[in-house]
């Protein structure tokens, strides 16, 4: 058997992804060397962003496994580095340019990320689990997709989506853990166990800028923001930290928590925000006979949409009702997604169509320069 060539044991390396990074180990300058010795015994030594990476073990089994395929190999030795200061500058100057202005990049002219507040007048109508489910979604089909958990006292996600990872802070830049696709970053992550977040106003505005602005999204087609109920300090935050920010409502079929969401939406007549469109859960229960129980009512979600079109001057789609599923609850509670856990169950079909809905819409180029000129 002959020894593996350089080439196809860096082209093995090219396929192992950087968890939190989302891309190639070969792209971020993470491989310093790999070697095959007689025998076929290859070495490589890997660069880590920081001494502490929380994914050494996923790094190294991945790399293992990609070289192992590699014809001729007959046993692999990865060993993990560090890199220098000079490598990170290096590598934060490869995501996000040479001078990169601190800012937050979903405002620049040049990006297409579709961004999401999920919003709802009140509490307890699933607006978490949807976000949660919907972006789960998006991910699956291929596109990029993140997650802010902008409802600071109430922050969900992470037990939502199973992440119990810490973020990686390379220099001023965080990293956002990654679960089912998706990149994720909340106040959850900075505080120990079940700790209140007891802050006013300007706290909440600094810790929504400071996600938006050092936390290293990449490129992403879709962007969702999990907004607290109501009206307050946050939703204003939102629409003047990310002013093309479009809402989602979500309410539940009652009369009474239409009339509140019916607010979280009108805001965007102050705010010059888009309304996405409204999202009816909890619609019915469907019961072992087959027929339907309406628990909260009916006819909330479509009766919303119909004033939002009126109060906001332009066409609000009702994009879906979700019915009440025991399977929706029990994967909240295990940090497994219905539309991945359960894609068959009544409640992950009415949250995949509506997921569909916003995948088919195009990323925005308007007022984008493409470098064209005329020869």
């Amino acid at each position: 058997m002959s020894a593996p060539t350089a080439s196809a044991l860096h082209a093995a390396l090219a396929t192992v992804i950087d968890p939190e990074l989302r891309r190639p180990i070969t792209e971020l300058g993470m491989v310093e060397s790999v070697e095959a010795f007689d025998g076929g015994r290859v070495r490589a030594v890997v660069r880590l962003t920081i001494a502490g990476c929380p994914l050494r073990g996923t790094i190294t089994r991945d790399a293992t496994e990609a070289l192992t395929k590699v014809d001729g190999v007959t046993g692999v030795d990865v060993e993990l580095t560090v890199m220098t200061a000079e490598q990170r500058a290096e590598l934060k100057e490869s995501l996000k340019g040479a001078n990169p202005e601190r800012g937050i990049p979903f405002n620049d002219e040049s990006s297409l990320t579709r961004v999401y507040a999920v919003a709802s007048g009140k509490g307890g109508v699933g607006k978490s689990s949807v976000t949660v489910n919907l972006a789960c979604a998006l991910a699956a089909r291929g596109l990029r997709v993140g997650i802010v958990d902008a409802d600071i006292y109430g922050f969900s996600i992470p037990a939502l989506m199973g992440i119990t990872q810490v973020p990686t802070r390379v220099d001023e830049m965080i990293l956002p853990p990654v679960g089912h696709g998706v990149k994720v970053i909340s106040i959850g992550m900075f505080v120990t166990g079940n700790q209140p977040v007891a802050w006013r106003g300007p706290m909440l505005h600094r810790a929504l800028e400071q996600f938006l602005t050092d936390v290293y999204f990449g490129d992403l087609d879709a962007l969702f923001l999990d907004l607290p109920p109501g009206t307050g300090d946050v939703a204003i935050s939102v629409a003047q930290l990310l002013p093309k920010a479009e809402i989602l409502v979500v309410t539940t079929p009652q009369a009474a928590a239409a009339d509140v969401a019916e607010r979280a939406g009108a805001i965007a007549v102050q705010t010059g925000q888009k309304v996405a469109g409204v999202i009816e859960n909890m619609s019915f229960l469907t019961l072992p006979d087959g027929s339907t129980l309406e628990l909260f009512g009916s006819g909330g979600g479509e009766v919303l949409a119909k004033r939002l079109t009126q109060t906001v001057n332009a066409p609000v789609e009702l994009l879906g009702q979700i019915p009440i599923d025991v399977a929706l609850r029990e994967g909240g509670d295990i940090g497994a997604p219905i539309v991945l856990a359960n894609p068959e169950s009544p409640a992950a079909a009415a949250l995949l169509v509506i997921a569909e809905k916003l995948a088919v819409r195009p990323r925005g180029l308007a007022g984008l320069h493409l470098g064209v000129t005329p020869r």
